[in-house]
C-alpha cells in the first residue's frame, strides 16, 4: 500500500464515531452514496470488511479496531499542520460540550458551572451523560468531552486530573425518633437503611468496607440515585451514608442532619478524564481548567 486518499481516514473515523454510514456521511456533509462508495474503496485497500451492520449499528471488525488510533493520529495530525485548531474564545464560542458524570456530581458541580459560564461563555451549551460501561468509548470517539468521577477501569491513551478527595457521612432526618447529636456503631446497625443500587463507585466502596469489616447494615430501601433517596430519608427514621461533598450541598436544603460515619472508611479520589486525542484541544482545555477551578480541593 504506497498510498491512501485521506478523506476515506476521515469516512472511516466517522463511521466509528456514529456507528453509521448514513451518519458519516451527514457528519461530513457528504452525500450517502458518497461515503458507503468511500467504505468500499477502504475495504478493498485493506482486504476486510472493517464495518460490519448489527442490531446496534456498523461495528467493528477486530481489523477494523485495531485501525482506530493509527488513523485518528494521521487525521490529528493533519489537522495540526493545516491550523484547523483555532484559538478558543469563549466569549464568543458556542461550542456544546458533554460531561459524563454521576448524579452526586451533577448535585456538587452544575451550579456552579453554570454561574461561571453565563458570565465567560454565554453561548456555550453542556450536555450531560451519566458515567456508564460506554463512557471510555465515548472519550475515545469525541462523543464526550470530559468525565468526572472514579474510574480505575479506565486504559492506556487517557488522561486524568485531581479533582478533590471524597469521604462519607451518615445522614437522618433531623427529628429522628432515636439517634440525637451522635451516632454509634450499634445504633447504625439496629437502623434500617438506604442503599444505593447505581451512582459511581462511592456506593461500592461503602458496601466493600462494611462486608470487609463485618459490619451489620439492614437494607430496607434500595433506590437508583441519592437525591431521591436524600429526600426520603428527610420524612422517614432510615439511615443513608453519602459522600461528604453531597451532604454540604443538601445541607440547610431540608430536615437533613449529618453525623460521623461510626467507623472507618476510606476516602476516595474523584477525577477528571479526557482522551488524548483533546488534550491539546484549546476548547477542552479550557473547560478542564474551569471545572479544576470550581471543584478543586482549594475552591
Amino acid at each position: 500500500m504506497n498510498s491512501i486518499d485521506i478523506r476515506l481516514l476521515s469516512v472511516f473515523d466517522e463511521i466509528y464515531k456514529t456507528r453509521s454510514v448514513s451518519g458519516a456521511a451527514e457528519a461530513l456533509e457528504l452525500g450517502q452514496p458518497a461515503a458507503s462508495v468511500a467504505l468500499s474503496k477502504l475495504r478493498h485497500q485493506f482486504g476486510d470488511p472493517l464495518f460490519v451492520r448489527t442490531a446496534s449499528g456498523m461495528e467493528p471488525t477486530p481489523f477494523g479496531e485495531g485501525l482506530v488510533r493509527p488513523v485518528r493520529a494521521v487525521l490529528d495530525a493533519l489537522d495540526v499542520v493545516l491550523g484547523h485548531r483555532d484559538d478558543f474564545d469563549p466569549q464568543s464560542s458556542e461550542r456544546i460540550f458533554r460531561i459524563c458524570m454521576t448524579d452526586i456530581s451533577q448535585l456538587v458541580l452544575l451550579r456552579k458551572l453554570w454561574e461561571k459560564l453565563r458570565v465567560a461563555a454565554p453561548a456555550i451549551r453542556i450536555e450531560i451523560f451519566p458515567l456508564s460501561k460506554d463512557t471510555a468509548r465515548m472519550l475515545q470517539s469525541g462523543e464526550a468531552d470530559l468525565a468526572l468521577g472514579l474510574m480505575p477501569q479506565l486504559e492506556a491513551g487517557f488522561y486524568q486530573q485531581l479533582l478533590f478527595r471524597q469521604s462519607f457521612v451518615c445522614m437522618l432526618g433531623a427529628d429522628h425518633p432515636r439517634i440525637t447529636d451522635q451516632l454509634s456503631l450499634q445504633q447504625y446497625e439496629a437502623e434500617d437503611h438506604v442503599v444505593i443500587s447505581s451512582s459511581g463507585s462511592a456506593p461500592l466502596i461503602v458496601d466493600r468496607e462494611i462486608t470487609r469489616q463485618g459490619i451489620k447494615r439492614r437494607i430496607a430501601l434500595q433506590i437508583p440515585n441519592f437525591l431521591g433517596a436524600a429526600f426520603v430519608v428527610e420524612h422517614t427514621d432510615l439511615l443513608i451514608t453519602i459522600p461528604k461533598r453531597l451532604g454540604d450541598v443538601l445541607q440547610g436544603r431540608g430536615a437533613f442532619r449529618m453525623l460521623p460515619v461510626p467507623f472507618a472508611l476510606p476516602d476516595y479520589a474523584v477525577k477528571q478524564h479526557w482522551h488524548e486525542r483533546y488534550h491539546h484541544d484549546p476548547g477542552s482545555r479550557w473547560l478542564r481548567g474551569v471545572i479544576s477551578e470550581l471543584l478543586s480541593d482549594a475552591a
